[in-house]
């Protein structure tokens, strides 16, 4: 699958990574956090980790993974299901945790939980779900910061009810190939949260604002050409939201 991906992630435009995840964490649990910019950006992160040598997973709204054909698909290449504030939610957490702990295999998530609706693409103030899963599993978190992946398919709407809604994303897949975008993947340090602890209040929340810092300080060098608003217009992208982390 991760063969498949890098062919269409190459297709699409150019991948440039940079940074490392350093050889004493590989073969290891761990936990990578990275900015959600586009539909996109999943297949470019998958391709980068490739590059690198790591074969991660991730942690996936319910839906897709209950989606056809898609969903078969995810589910048999191990990738985690969550279902925010629904009744599983804590078994799901807990899974989770225990699936960080034994896995060799790194566990990608987003700490936004959804495509940034801030005007310039900055990071979303998002959820302190990331935090918690690595304060509770004890793991190591690599910050990835990306940028160029929301120009290859549109946002497009947050739910599919026919075959309208899907002409706009393929609409803009297709000319991404003549526009031939760069995608750029940055593998940040590892960020210390030695000083939080997970059982004291506002610890979490305090430990989710270092992981998005370590996020956006990534993030900057990759669109210092970019620093107000992408030069890529999406017409379909809400922008109804401010980052709280823009620099």
């Amino acid at each position: 699958m991760l063969a498949a991906d890098q062919g269409l992630v190459s297709l699409a435009g150019r991948l440039k990574v940079s940074g490392r995840v350093p050889r004493a964490l590989r073969g290891r649990p761990l936990l990578m956090a990275a900015n959600h910019i586009g539909v996109f950006d999943a297949f470019v992160l998958m391709a980068a980790c490739r590059r690198i040598g790591l074969a991660p997973r991730f942690m996936l709204a319910g839906g897709l993974l209950d989606a056809p054909v898609l969903g078969t698909a995810l589910k048999a290449s191990g990738h985690l299901r969550v279902d925010r504030g629904s009744a599983s939610a804590i078994a799901q957490f807990a899974h989770a945790v225990e699936e960080m702990r034994t896995t060799r295999a790194p566990i990608i998530v987003y700490p936004e939980g959804r495509i940034s609706h801030d005007p310039g693409l900055w990071p979303e103030r998002g959820k302190t779900g990331a935090a918690r899963l690595a304060l509770a599993s004890g793991v190591p978190v690599i910050p990835i910061s990306q940028w160029g992946a929301h120009e290859a398919v549109y946002w497009g709407t947050e739910t599919v009810s026919g075959l309208a809604d899907l002409v706009p994303l393929v609409r803009s897949g297709l000319t991404a190939p003549l526009r031939r975008p760069t995608f750029k993947v940055h593998f940040g340090d590892p960020v210390d949260l030695s000083e939080f602890d997970g059982s004291r209040p506002g610890h979490a929340v305090k430990a989710h604002g270092k992981i998005m810092r370590a996020i956006t300080d990534g993030l900057v060098p990759l669109r210092r050409d970019e620093p107000d608003v992408p030069r890529f217009h999406d017409p379909t992208r809400p922008t109804d939201t401010v980052s709280p982390w823009r620099p």
